[in-house]
């Protein structure tokens, strides 16, 4: 699947969950999907005007003056529904630790500890806000056909932070064994 084809995705998906203005559209892939999705904003608007000329949303009159609100239709929910039965297509995976920690001989133990040990300390804080998270969805979502799927979306970020962890405290006592206690 194509960059455009997800970004599509994610703004029908969104528009799925109610009618919304370009802003609002903006906020929700940032504060809502940015958990596990992150998509540039430069390429929001042009995928909604495109999805708006190929008749997959419809524009109507927003709540301030000379703004629209968009809202998906018959035609955009058979276009989401194409795009989410899609296979998922992984990228490769770019991560700058892993790659410092590669190399890490050059960089030297003490240097490769601290980096571990911020992952650490990210992945607790990443943590920490998906508890809240799973909190407030559970509250501020109950009743909502869409909760159980929110509810994956937090696990799998809850499940991940906490993978980070386990692996530091392994990385840091591999590091230990091999270099002596820094």
């Amino acid at each position: 699947m194509v960059r455009r084809s997800q970004t599509e995705m994610a703004v029908l998906g969104a528009l799925n969950m109610e009618p919304m203005t370009a802003y609002a559209l903006r906020e929700v892939i940032k504060d809502v999907l940015g958990h596990f999705w992150s998509e540039s904003f430069g390429q929001i608007y042009p995928c909604l005007h495109s999805l708006e000329q190929q008749g997959h949303v419809e524009r109507r009159e927003g709540p301030r003056a000379g703004s629209s609100v968009f809202a998906i239709n018959a035609s955009g929910m058979a276009r989401l529904h194409e795009l989410l039965s899609e296979p998922v297509t992984t990228t490769p995976p770019r991560n700058g630790l892993l790659l410092r920690l590669f190399f890490g001989r050059a960089l030297g133990p003490a240097k490769c500890r601290e980096l571990l040990l911020q992952a650490k300390a990210d992945a607790e804080g990443s943590l920490a806000q998906y508890d809240d998270l799973a909190r407030s969805v559970a509250v501020e979502d109950a009743g909502s056909p869409d909760l159980p799927y929110m509810q994956t979306t937090i696990s799998a970020g809850k499940h991940s932070a906490r993978a980070v962890i386990a692996w530091v405290d392994e990385a840091l006592t591999l590091l230990d064994q091999t270099n002596g206690a820094s």
